[in-house]
């Protein structure tokens, strides 16, 4: 017993009526007649009382019907979740982000990707940057939104730009530099730094290492908190200065001033990042979203506030 023999069976049953049967299943009465002959002698019952009048389904055939048309359903329920899974349309996403430069654009692109695709499940979870790139590189995410800063160094690891941050100086609003425009790296040499821990983002804290060493000094880091929100809390208390992204405005203590650097390659990009191995095929649905959202937003990510 096969789908076709019930598909066959279920035709005749519905019909009664092989010739009706036939033109309705688009097949030759002959073959018809054969699978049904073919399924009574594999059950080894009479599934249809027939006569050159009429047509009726035994007791047996009736008890078969039923169940005949549920597992036909249930099948081509299988096959079209089958099919819905190669192309990504059934599945599950782990996405992690950093949680403030996606801000402007994340939650727009999130709801419109479980518009079109409702079926797939998405998994969303805030961590650092080394956290991140870490899960990411060891399959535990599909996506990742990251600065680019080092990326390149990471092997096996493919990306996409979405917009351009701004790195900016923080400082408290008390502090002698805070009424400034802009500042120029080289004028920070004498400051303490708090900077986010290096196990926690390497990439951030390489960062300011490098900017600080392009204009000849070694910046004197006195924390290195775990948490970003730890950072500006220690600036914030006046223990030092950090040098993070601008978006970080949005969501820190109004005592707090982010400043504009000069002479500096003070932007970086931010990126959509996965493994080219990974072999999740809601992944380039969920680039084609955002492909989308960009396209219409022509990358400019503000007008999603």
């Amino acid at each position: 017993m096969d789908i076709r023999q019930l598909k066959y069976f279920i035709a005749v049953a519905e019909h009664l009526n092989f010739t009706e049967a036939a033109k309705h299943l688009f097949v030759a009465q002959s073959a018809v007649s054969q699978q049904i002959a073919d399924l009574e002698k594999k059950m080894g019952v009479q599934l249809f009382i027939r006569n050159k009048r009429s047509v009726k389904l035994t007791n047996a055939g009736s008890v078969l019907l039923e169940e005949a048309i549920s597992l036909v359903n249930k099948s081509e329920e299988i096959l079209e979740k089958t099919r819905q899974a190669e192309l990504g349309i059934i599945g599950s996403l782990k996405i992690g982000f950093l949680g403030y430069t996606e801000r402007n654009f994340l939650p727009y692109l999130i709801r419109q990707f479980k518009r079109n695709y409702p079926k797939i499940e998405l998994h969303l979870n805030q961590y650092n940057h080394g956290l991140l790139i870490e899960n990411l590189s060891h399959g535990a995410l599909d996506i990742g939104f990251t600065l680019s800063f080092g990326l390149n160094n990471i092997v096996g690891l493919a990306k996409k730009q979405v917009l351009m941050e701004t790195i900016s100086v923080v400082v408290h609003s008390e502090h002698p530099l805070a009424d400034e425009r802009s500042i120029n790296i080289a004028d920070l040499s004498q400051e303490r730094f708090i900077a986010l821990s290096r196990q926690e983002s390497p990439q951030g804290f390489n960062k300011t290492l490098l900017m600080c060493a392009n204009h000849g000094f070694t910046p004197n880091i006195v924390s290195e908190p775990r948490l970003i929100q730890t950072v500006l809390l220690l600036v914030d208390a006046g223990m030092g200065i950090a040098i993070l992204p601008k978006s970080l405005k949005y969501q820190s203590s109004p005592s707090l001033r982010f400043i504009d650097i000069e002479g500096e390659q003070s932007k970086d990009e931010m990126v959509v990042a996965w493994k080219k191995t990974n072999k999740n095929p809601s992944i380039a649905l969920f680039l084609e979203e955002l492909n989308n959202v960009q396209t219409h937003f022509q990358g400019d990510f503000t007008r999603l506030l």
